[in-house]
């Protein structure tokens, strides 16, 4: 009765009311504009013919919506979930899809009712079987009985087996590390769990290979330096292919306790001057607006790291010029206190020295082998030193090393390139012999 009482209301509301109000207007518009036909519709043969045909107008349009509403039609509810009743403890069940698409037929009336209906389960009750292979049917509970219906699939083979349940060892993998701040270290990660039960068929569990703790960095709470905790951490079977493994596993999440650390250690910079500025003249000084930096990285990485280089390229330099210089991470440094340094490069004349009895090296020489003098050229070289006068003045034999490399060399004897170096990147360093004869015997 309310649904007929509230249809009423609908009409009277939205076609009596509005109709009605539109020949007042349109009868008070006659009143003042034409009485002919104010005489006309004031007849009651018109007012009859008028109400005919309207009520026909107003059949047609009920008609029409009235035999759409009749029509049979057909929609799709698609992922629907699928339940299925077993002893979960006893058995494991392969086959079962976790979504059916269900094919509604029916009016639209009828269709539109089903849907807003809650009750839209799939099920299907394995109960009573055993291990095995079966074909099962699935049921679909209806709202409404007037409506058709059809799953997809309708019936599945699934294979019922007996469960059974391994202990496994429990390994901790960090995800999304380099999310972490880059000043900070992950030194230590304990798991509350060190062992997890695994459930499954004996073909599955036989393929698993691993059980690991995926660690989420990003889940961390502020992460800071000290004891961090994280809850609800996934454990995840893979195979020996490193794909994932749908296993049961008892517990399925446990707690990562992290310890978080912040290595950190100030080194020197130290700037190298590449390329040749222009002719007859040299570097005479290079300032840094910042002397020491403050590297961060692993404790080894640390212990390894005495200062950090940057390079300043003076190629064809003619006059004093300050560079802005971005500072490279070496491998293994994830973070830097100063991005940029600020290098300023003065120039003056060049002068010349040379500096006799540097002592010559060899590097790479294979272990089984040893080298023998040929002739004084061959144990020690003359440098020449080109750079301002105030500098090359005082460098001594001792801060210099000439060597040649012997890699890949073996016995018999071998002319070779001799190369020197200092510790001074303002200063050219040459040898005033550009090659030597070296002799290689064995042990």
């Amino acid at each position: 009765m309310r649904l007929i009482e509230k249809i009423f209301k609908f009409i009277d509301k939205k076609i009596i009311v509005p109709i009605t109000k539109f020949f007042v207007f349109v009868g008070e518009k006659i009143k003042i504009t034409d009485k002919p036909l104010e005489k006309a519709l004031s007849k009651k043969s018109s007012m009859i013919i008028l109400s005919l045909v309207l009520a026909v107008i107003v059949f047609f349009i009920v008609d029409k919506q009235n035999t759409t509403l009749l029509e049979t039609n057909a929609e799709v509810i698609y992922n629907v979930p699928l339940t299925a009743t077993y002893n979960n403890e006893e058995y494991v069940v392969e086959g079962l899809p976790e979504t059916v698409d269900i094919t509604l037929i029916g009016t639209k009336a009828n269709l539109y009712l089903a849907k807003q209906l809650p009750t839209q389960d799939v099920t299907v009750d394995l109960s009573d079987l055993k291990p095995g292979v079966h074909k099962v049917n699935l049921r679909y509970k209806q709202s409404i009985t007037s409506v058709e219906y059809k799953l997809d699939p309708s019936a599945v083979t699934i294979v019922v087996s007996t469960k059974q349940s391994e202990t496994r060892n429990i390994e901790s993998n960090i995800v999304n590390l380099d999310k972490l701040d880059s000043k900070l270290a992950i030194n230590d990660l304990k798991l509350d769990y060190d062992e997890v039960i695994i459930k499954g068929t004996k073909e599955n569990l036989s393929k698993v290979s691993t059980i690991k703790a995926l660690v989420n960095v990003n889940n961390m709470v502020d992460p800071k330096a000290g004891t961090n905790t994280l809850r609800d951490v996934p454990l995840v079977a893979y195979d020996e292919n490193g794909e994932k493994m749908d296993v049961e596993m008892v517990p399925s999440k446990v707690t990562a306790t992290i310890e978080v650390e912040s290595p950190s250690k100030s080194v020197p910079i130290e700037v190298e001057v590449k390329g040749n500025v222009v002719f007859g003249k040299a570097v005479k000084n290079i300032t840094t607006n910042v002397q020491k930096v403050t590297i961060y990285g692993s404790s080894e990485t640390l212990d390894n790291t005495n200062k950090i280089k940057v390079s300043v390229d003076v190629n064809n330099l003619k006059s004093d010029k300050d560079y802005t210089i971005t500072i490279k991470k070496p491998s293994g440094i994830r973070e830097i206190s100063e991005k940029t340094i600020n290098v300023k490069v003065e120039l003056d004349d060049e002068a010349t020295t040379e500096l006799s009895g540097v002592k010559l090296g060899y590097i790479n020489l294979g272990s089984n082998y040893t080298v023998q003098a040929t002739s004084e050229s061959s144990t020690e070289v003359s440098v020449i030193l080109k750079g301002v006068e105030s500098i090359i003045k005082d460098i001594t034999s001792t801060e210099v090393e000439a060597y040649v490399d012997l890699e890949g060399l073996g016995v018999g004897e071998h002319e070779v390139e001799v190369k020197v170096k200092g510790n001074d990147s303002r200063v050219n360093y040459s040898s005033k012999v550009t090659k030597t004869k070296i002799k290689i015997a064995e042990k």
